[in-house]
């Protein structure tokens, strides 16, 4: 029950983290980027974690 908890923190963390370091006035790239990261995060929790 723990772990999906602490993926989500951390999928939120580094999509925040990237959107204020790199991507503040870039809408799309923005856009792009934290999708790929949810889908990346998704494909460890399906891989490593299910």
């Amino acid at each position: 029950m723990i772990k999906p908890i602490l993926l989500i923190v951390a999928m939120v963390v580094v999509i925040v983290g990237v959107d204020i370091v790199f991507f503040r006035e870039h809408f799309w790239a923005r856009l792009l980027v934290n999708t790929g990261i949810v889908l990346v995060c998704a494909a460890l929790y399906l891989r490593f974690l299910k």
